[in-house]
């Protein structure tokens, strides 16, 4: 059980804050004309944002290549 919640943990956290900055990045930045595709909508932009977080999970997962301690 222990190995499934450390597998799915780090995907899901960096998932979660991609969507995080997605969303402070729609409010503090985005585009306020609705003229743009990614920002217009908050929605979108969390989502893009998400997968973002999403792909860099995995890319920064294969760095240590399982030999990293975190405790």
């Amino acid at each position: 059980m222990k190995e499934k919640i450390e597998k799915w943990l780090k995907p899901v956290l960096f998932t979660a804050g991609g969507a995080l900055v997605g969303l402070a990045y729609y409010y503090f930045v985005g585009c306020p004309t609705g003229a743009c595709p990614l920002t217009s909508n908050p929605f979108i932009t969390m989502t893009y944002m998400g997968f973002i977080g999403w792909l860099l999970s995995g890319i920064f997962g294969k760095g240590c290549s399982g030999s990293c301690n975190t405790q």
